[in-house]
């Protein structure tokens, strides 16, 4: 896929803070981490999303585990869809450590949505 910005790092022709490699995938930094440790881990075959392959993303997921220290607070977070604020359609995994207070808030914390009914 010549249009993908992850697929372009994959392939060596665009640039990236490589963290660590595996033979089928890639943990960088992204362009703006939201705090220190934000990584991105991506496969490097090309999926849409986490729902596209479900043997690719849970190889992702494997991945992403790994780069995991001890018992470190985490969130990991992936998005299917514009409507879910997917921004770039390749799949990949944000893992962003956490700290006790930080003041990063998720998009959906804070009462800002609707209720759902139960």
């Amino acid at each position: 896929m010549t249009d993908c910005v992850f697929c372009e790092i994959v392939a060596g022709r665009a640039p990236a803070n490589v963290v660590k490699e595996w033979e089928d995938a890639l943990a960088i930094v992204p362009i703006r981490p939201v705090v220190q440790g934000h990584t991105l881990v991506i496969p490097k075959r090309h999926v849409t999303d986490f729902g596209e392959d479900p043997d690719v993303s849970a190889s992702t997921m494997r991945r992403a585990a790994e780069l995991v220290v001890g018992e470190q607070p985490m969130n990991l977070i992936t998005s299917r869809g514009r409507e879910a604020t997917q921004s770039v359609f390749h799949l990949h995994l944000h893992l962003v450590p956490r700290a006790a207070n930080d003041g990063l808030a998720l998009p959906w914390s804070g009462g800002h949505g609707k209720q759902r009914a139960e």
